[in-house]
C-alpha cells in the first residue's frame, strides 16, 4: 500500500479503505475562499459494488492499493462482460460491465486501454483521453448564428450527447474527450 495525499487521487485509482478495495469513480477538489480546501472522492467498493462518497482535507493521506496497470486491447462485448486481450501474451480477460461503467460507449474494437489488475481481476479501466466518433444527428445550422461561441446539440453514433460547432453535420467524424464527451476538433482522417 502507498500513502498519497487526497488531492492527487484520480478517476480509476484504487484505494484501500479499512481493508476494502474501492475504485475511484470521480475525485474533485474544492478550494473555498475561506476555510479548508477539501477533496470529495466518489468510489465503488470492488467486493460488492456499493457506491460511497468520502470527503478529505486535500493534504490528508489516503491509502492507494497496489494494483498492476497493464495494457490491453479491447476485443468485443459479450453480454454484461467486456473482453480484452493482452497484446504480448494474447491472454484474454473478461471485465464486468460495472467496472467499465460510463466508459462503455467510447470503447472501440482494437482500442488500447489500461486495466488496473488486482489478484488477476480487473478492478478499473483507463481509456485514451481522446477518441474519434461519428455524429449521428444534429440540428441544422441557423442563419445568423455567430460561429465563435455558439454550439448546437448533437448525438454521436455511440449514443453520447455532446455540443458541436455549427459547421459540424451528421456523418462528420469528430474527436471527443472520453472524460466528459466534450467536442475537441474535427477528425483529421
Amino acid at each position: 500500500m502507498v500513502k498519497v495525499i487526497a488531492s492527487s487521487v484520480r478517476k480509476g485509482n484504487v484505494l484501500d479503505l479499512d481493508g476494502h478495495l474501492c475504485s475511484v469513480i470521480s475525485a474533485e477538489s474544492f478550494f473555498p475562499g475561506k476555510g479548508t480546501p477539501t477533496t470529495q472522492i466518489d468510489m465503488r467498493r470492488i467486493s460488492d459494488g456499493v457506491k460511497m462518497t468520502q470527503r478529505y482535507k486535500t493534504t490528508e493521506q489516503v491509502e492507494r492499493a497496489y494494483v498492476e496497470d497493464r495494457d490491453y486491447t479491447y476485443l468485443y462485448q459479450d453480454g454484461e462482460q467486456y473482453v480484452f486481450m493482452n497484446p504480448e501474451t494474447f491472454d484474454q480477460i473478461n471485465v464486468d460491465g460495472d467496472v467499465v461503467g460510463d466508459m462503455s460507449p467510447y470503447l472501440q474494437e482494437g482500442m488500447k486501454v489500461t486495466l488496473s489488475v488486482f489478484e488477476e481481476k480487473a478492478v478499473a479501466i483507463e481509456l485514451p483521453q481522446r477518441v474519434t466518433c461519428e455524429v449521428a444527428e444534429t440540428e441544422p445550422v441557423t442563419k445568423g448564428q455567430t460561429a465563435s461561441s455558439s454550439y448546437k446539440p448533437a448525438i454521436l453514433t455511440n449514443g453520447v450527447r455532446t455540443a458541436v460547432p455549427p459547421h459540424i453535420g451528421p456523418g462528420t467524424r469528430i474527436v471527443v474527450m472520453t472524460a466528459d464527451g466534450a467536442y475537441v476538433e474535427r477528425a483529421k482522417d
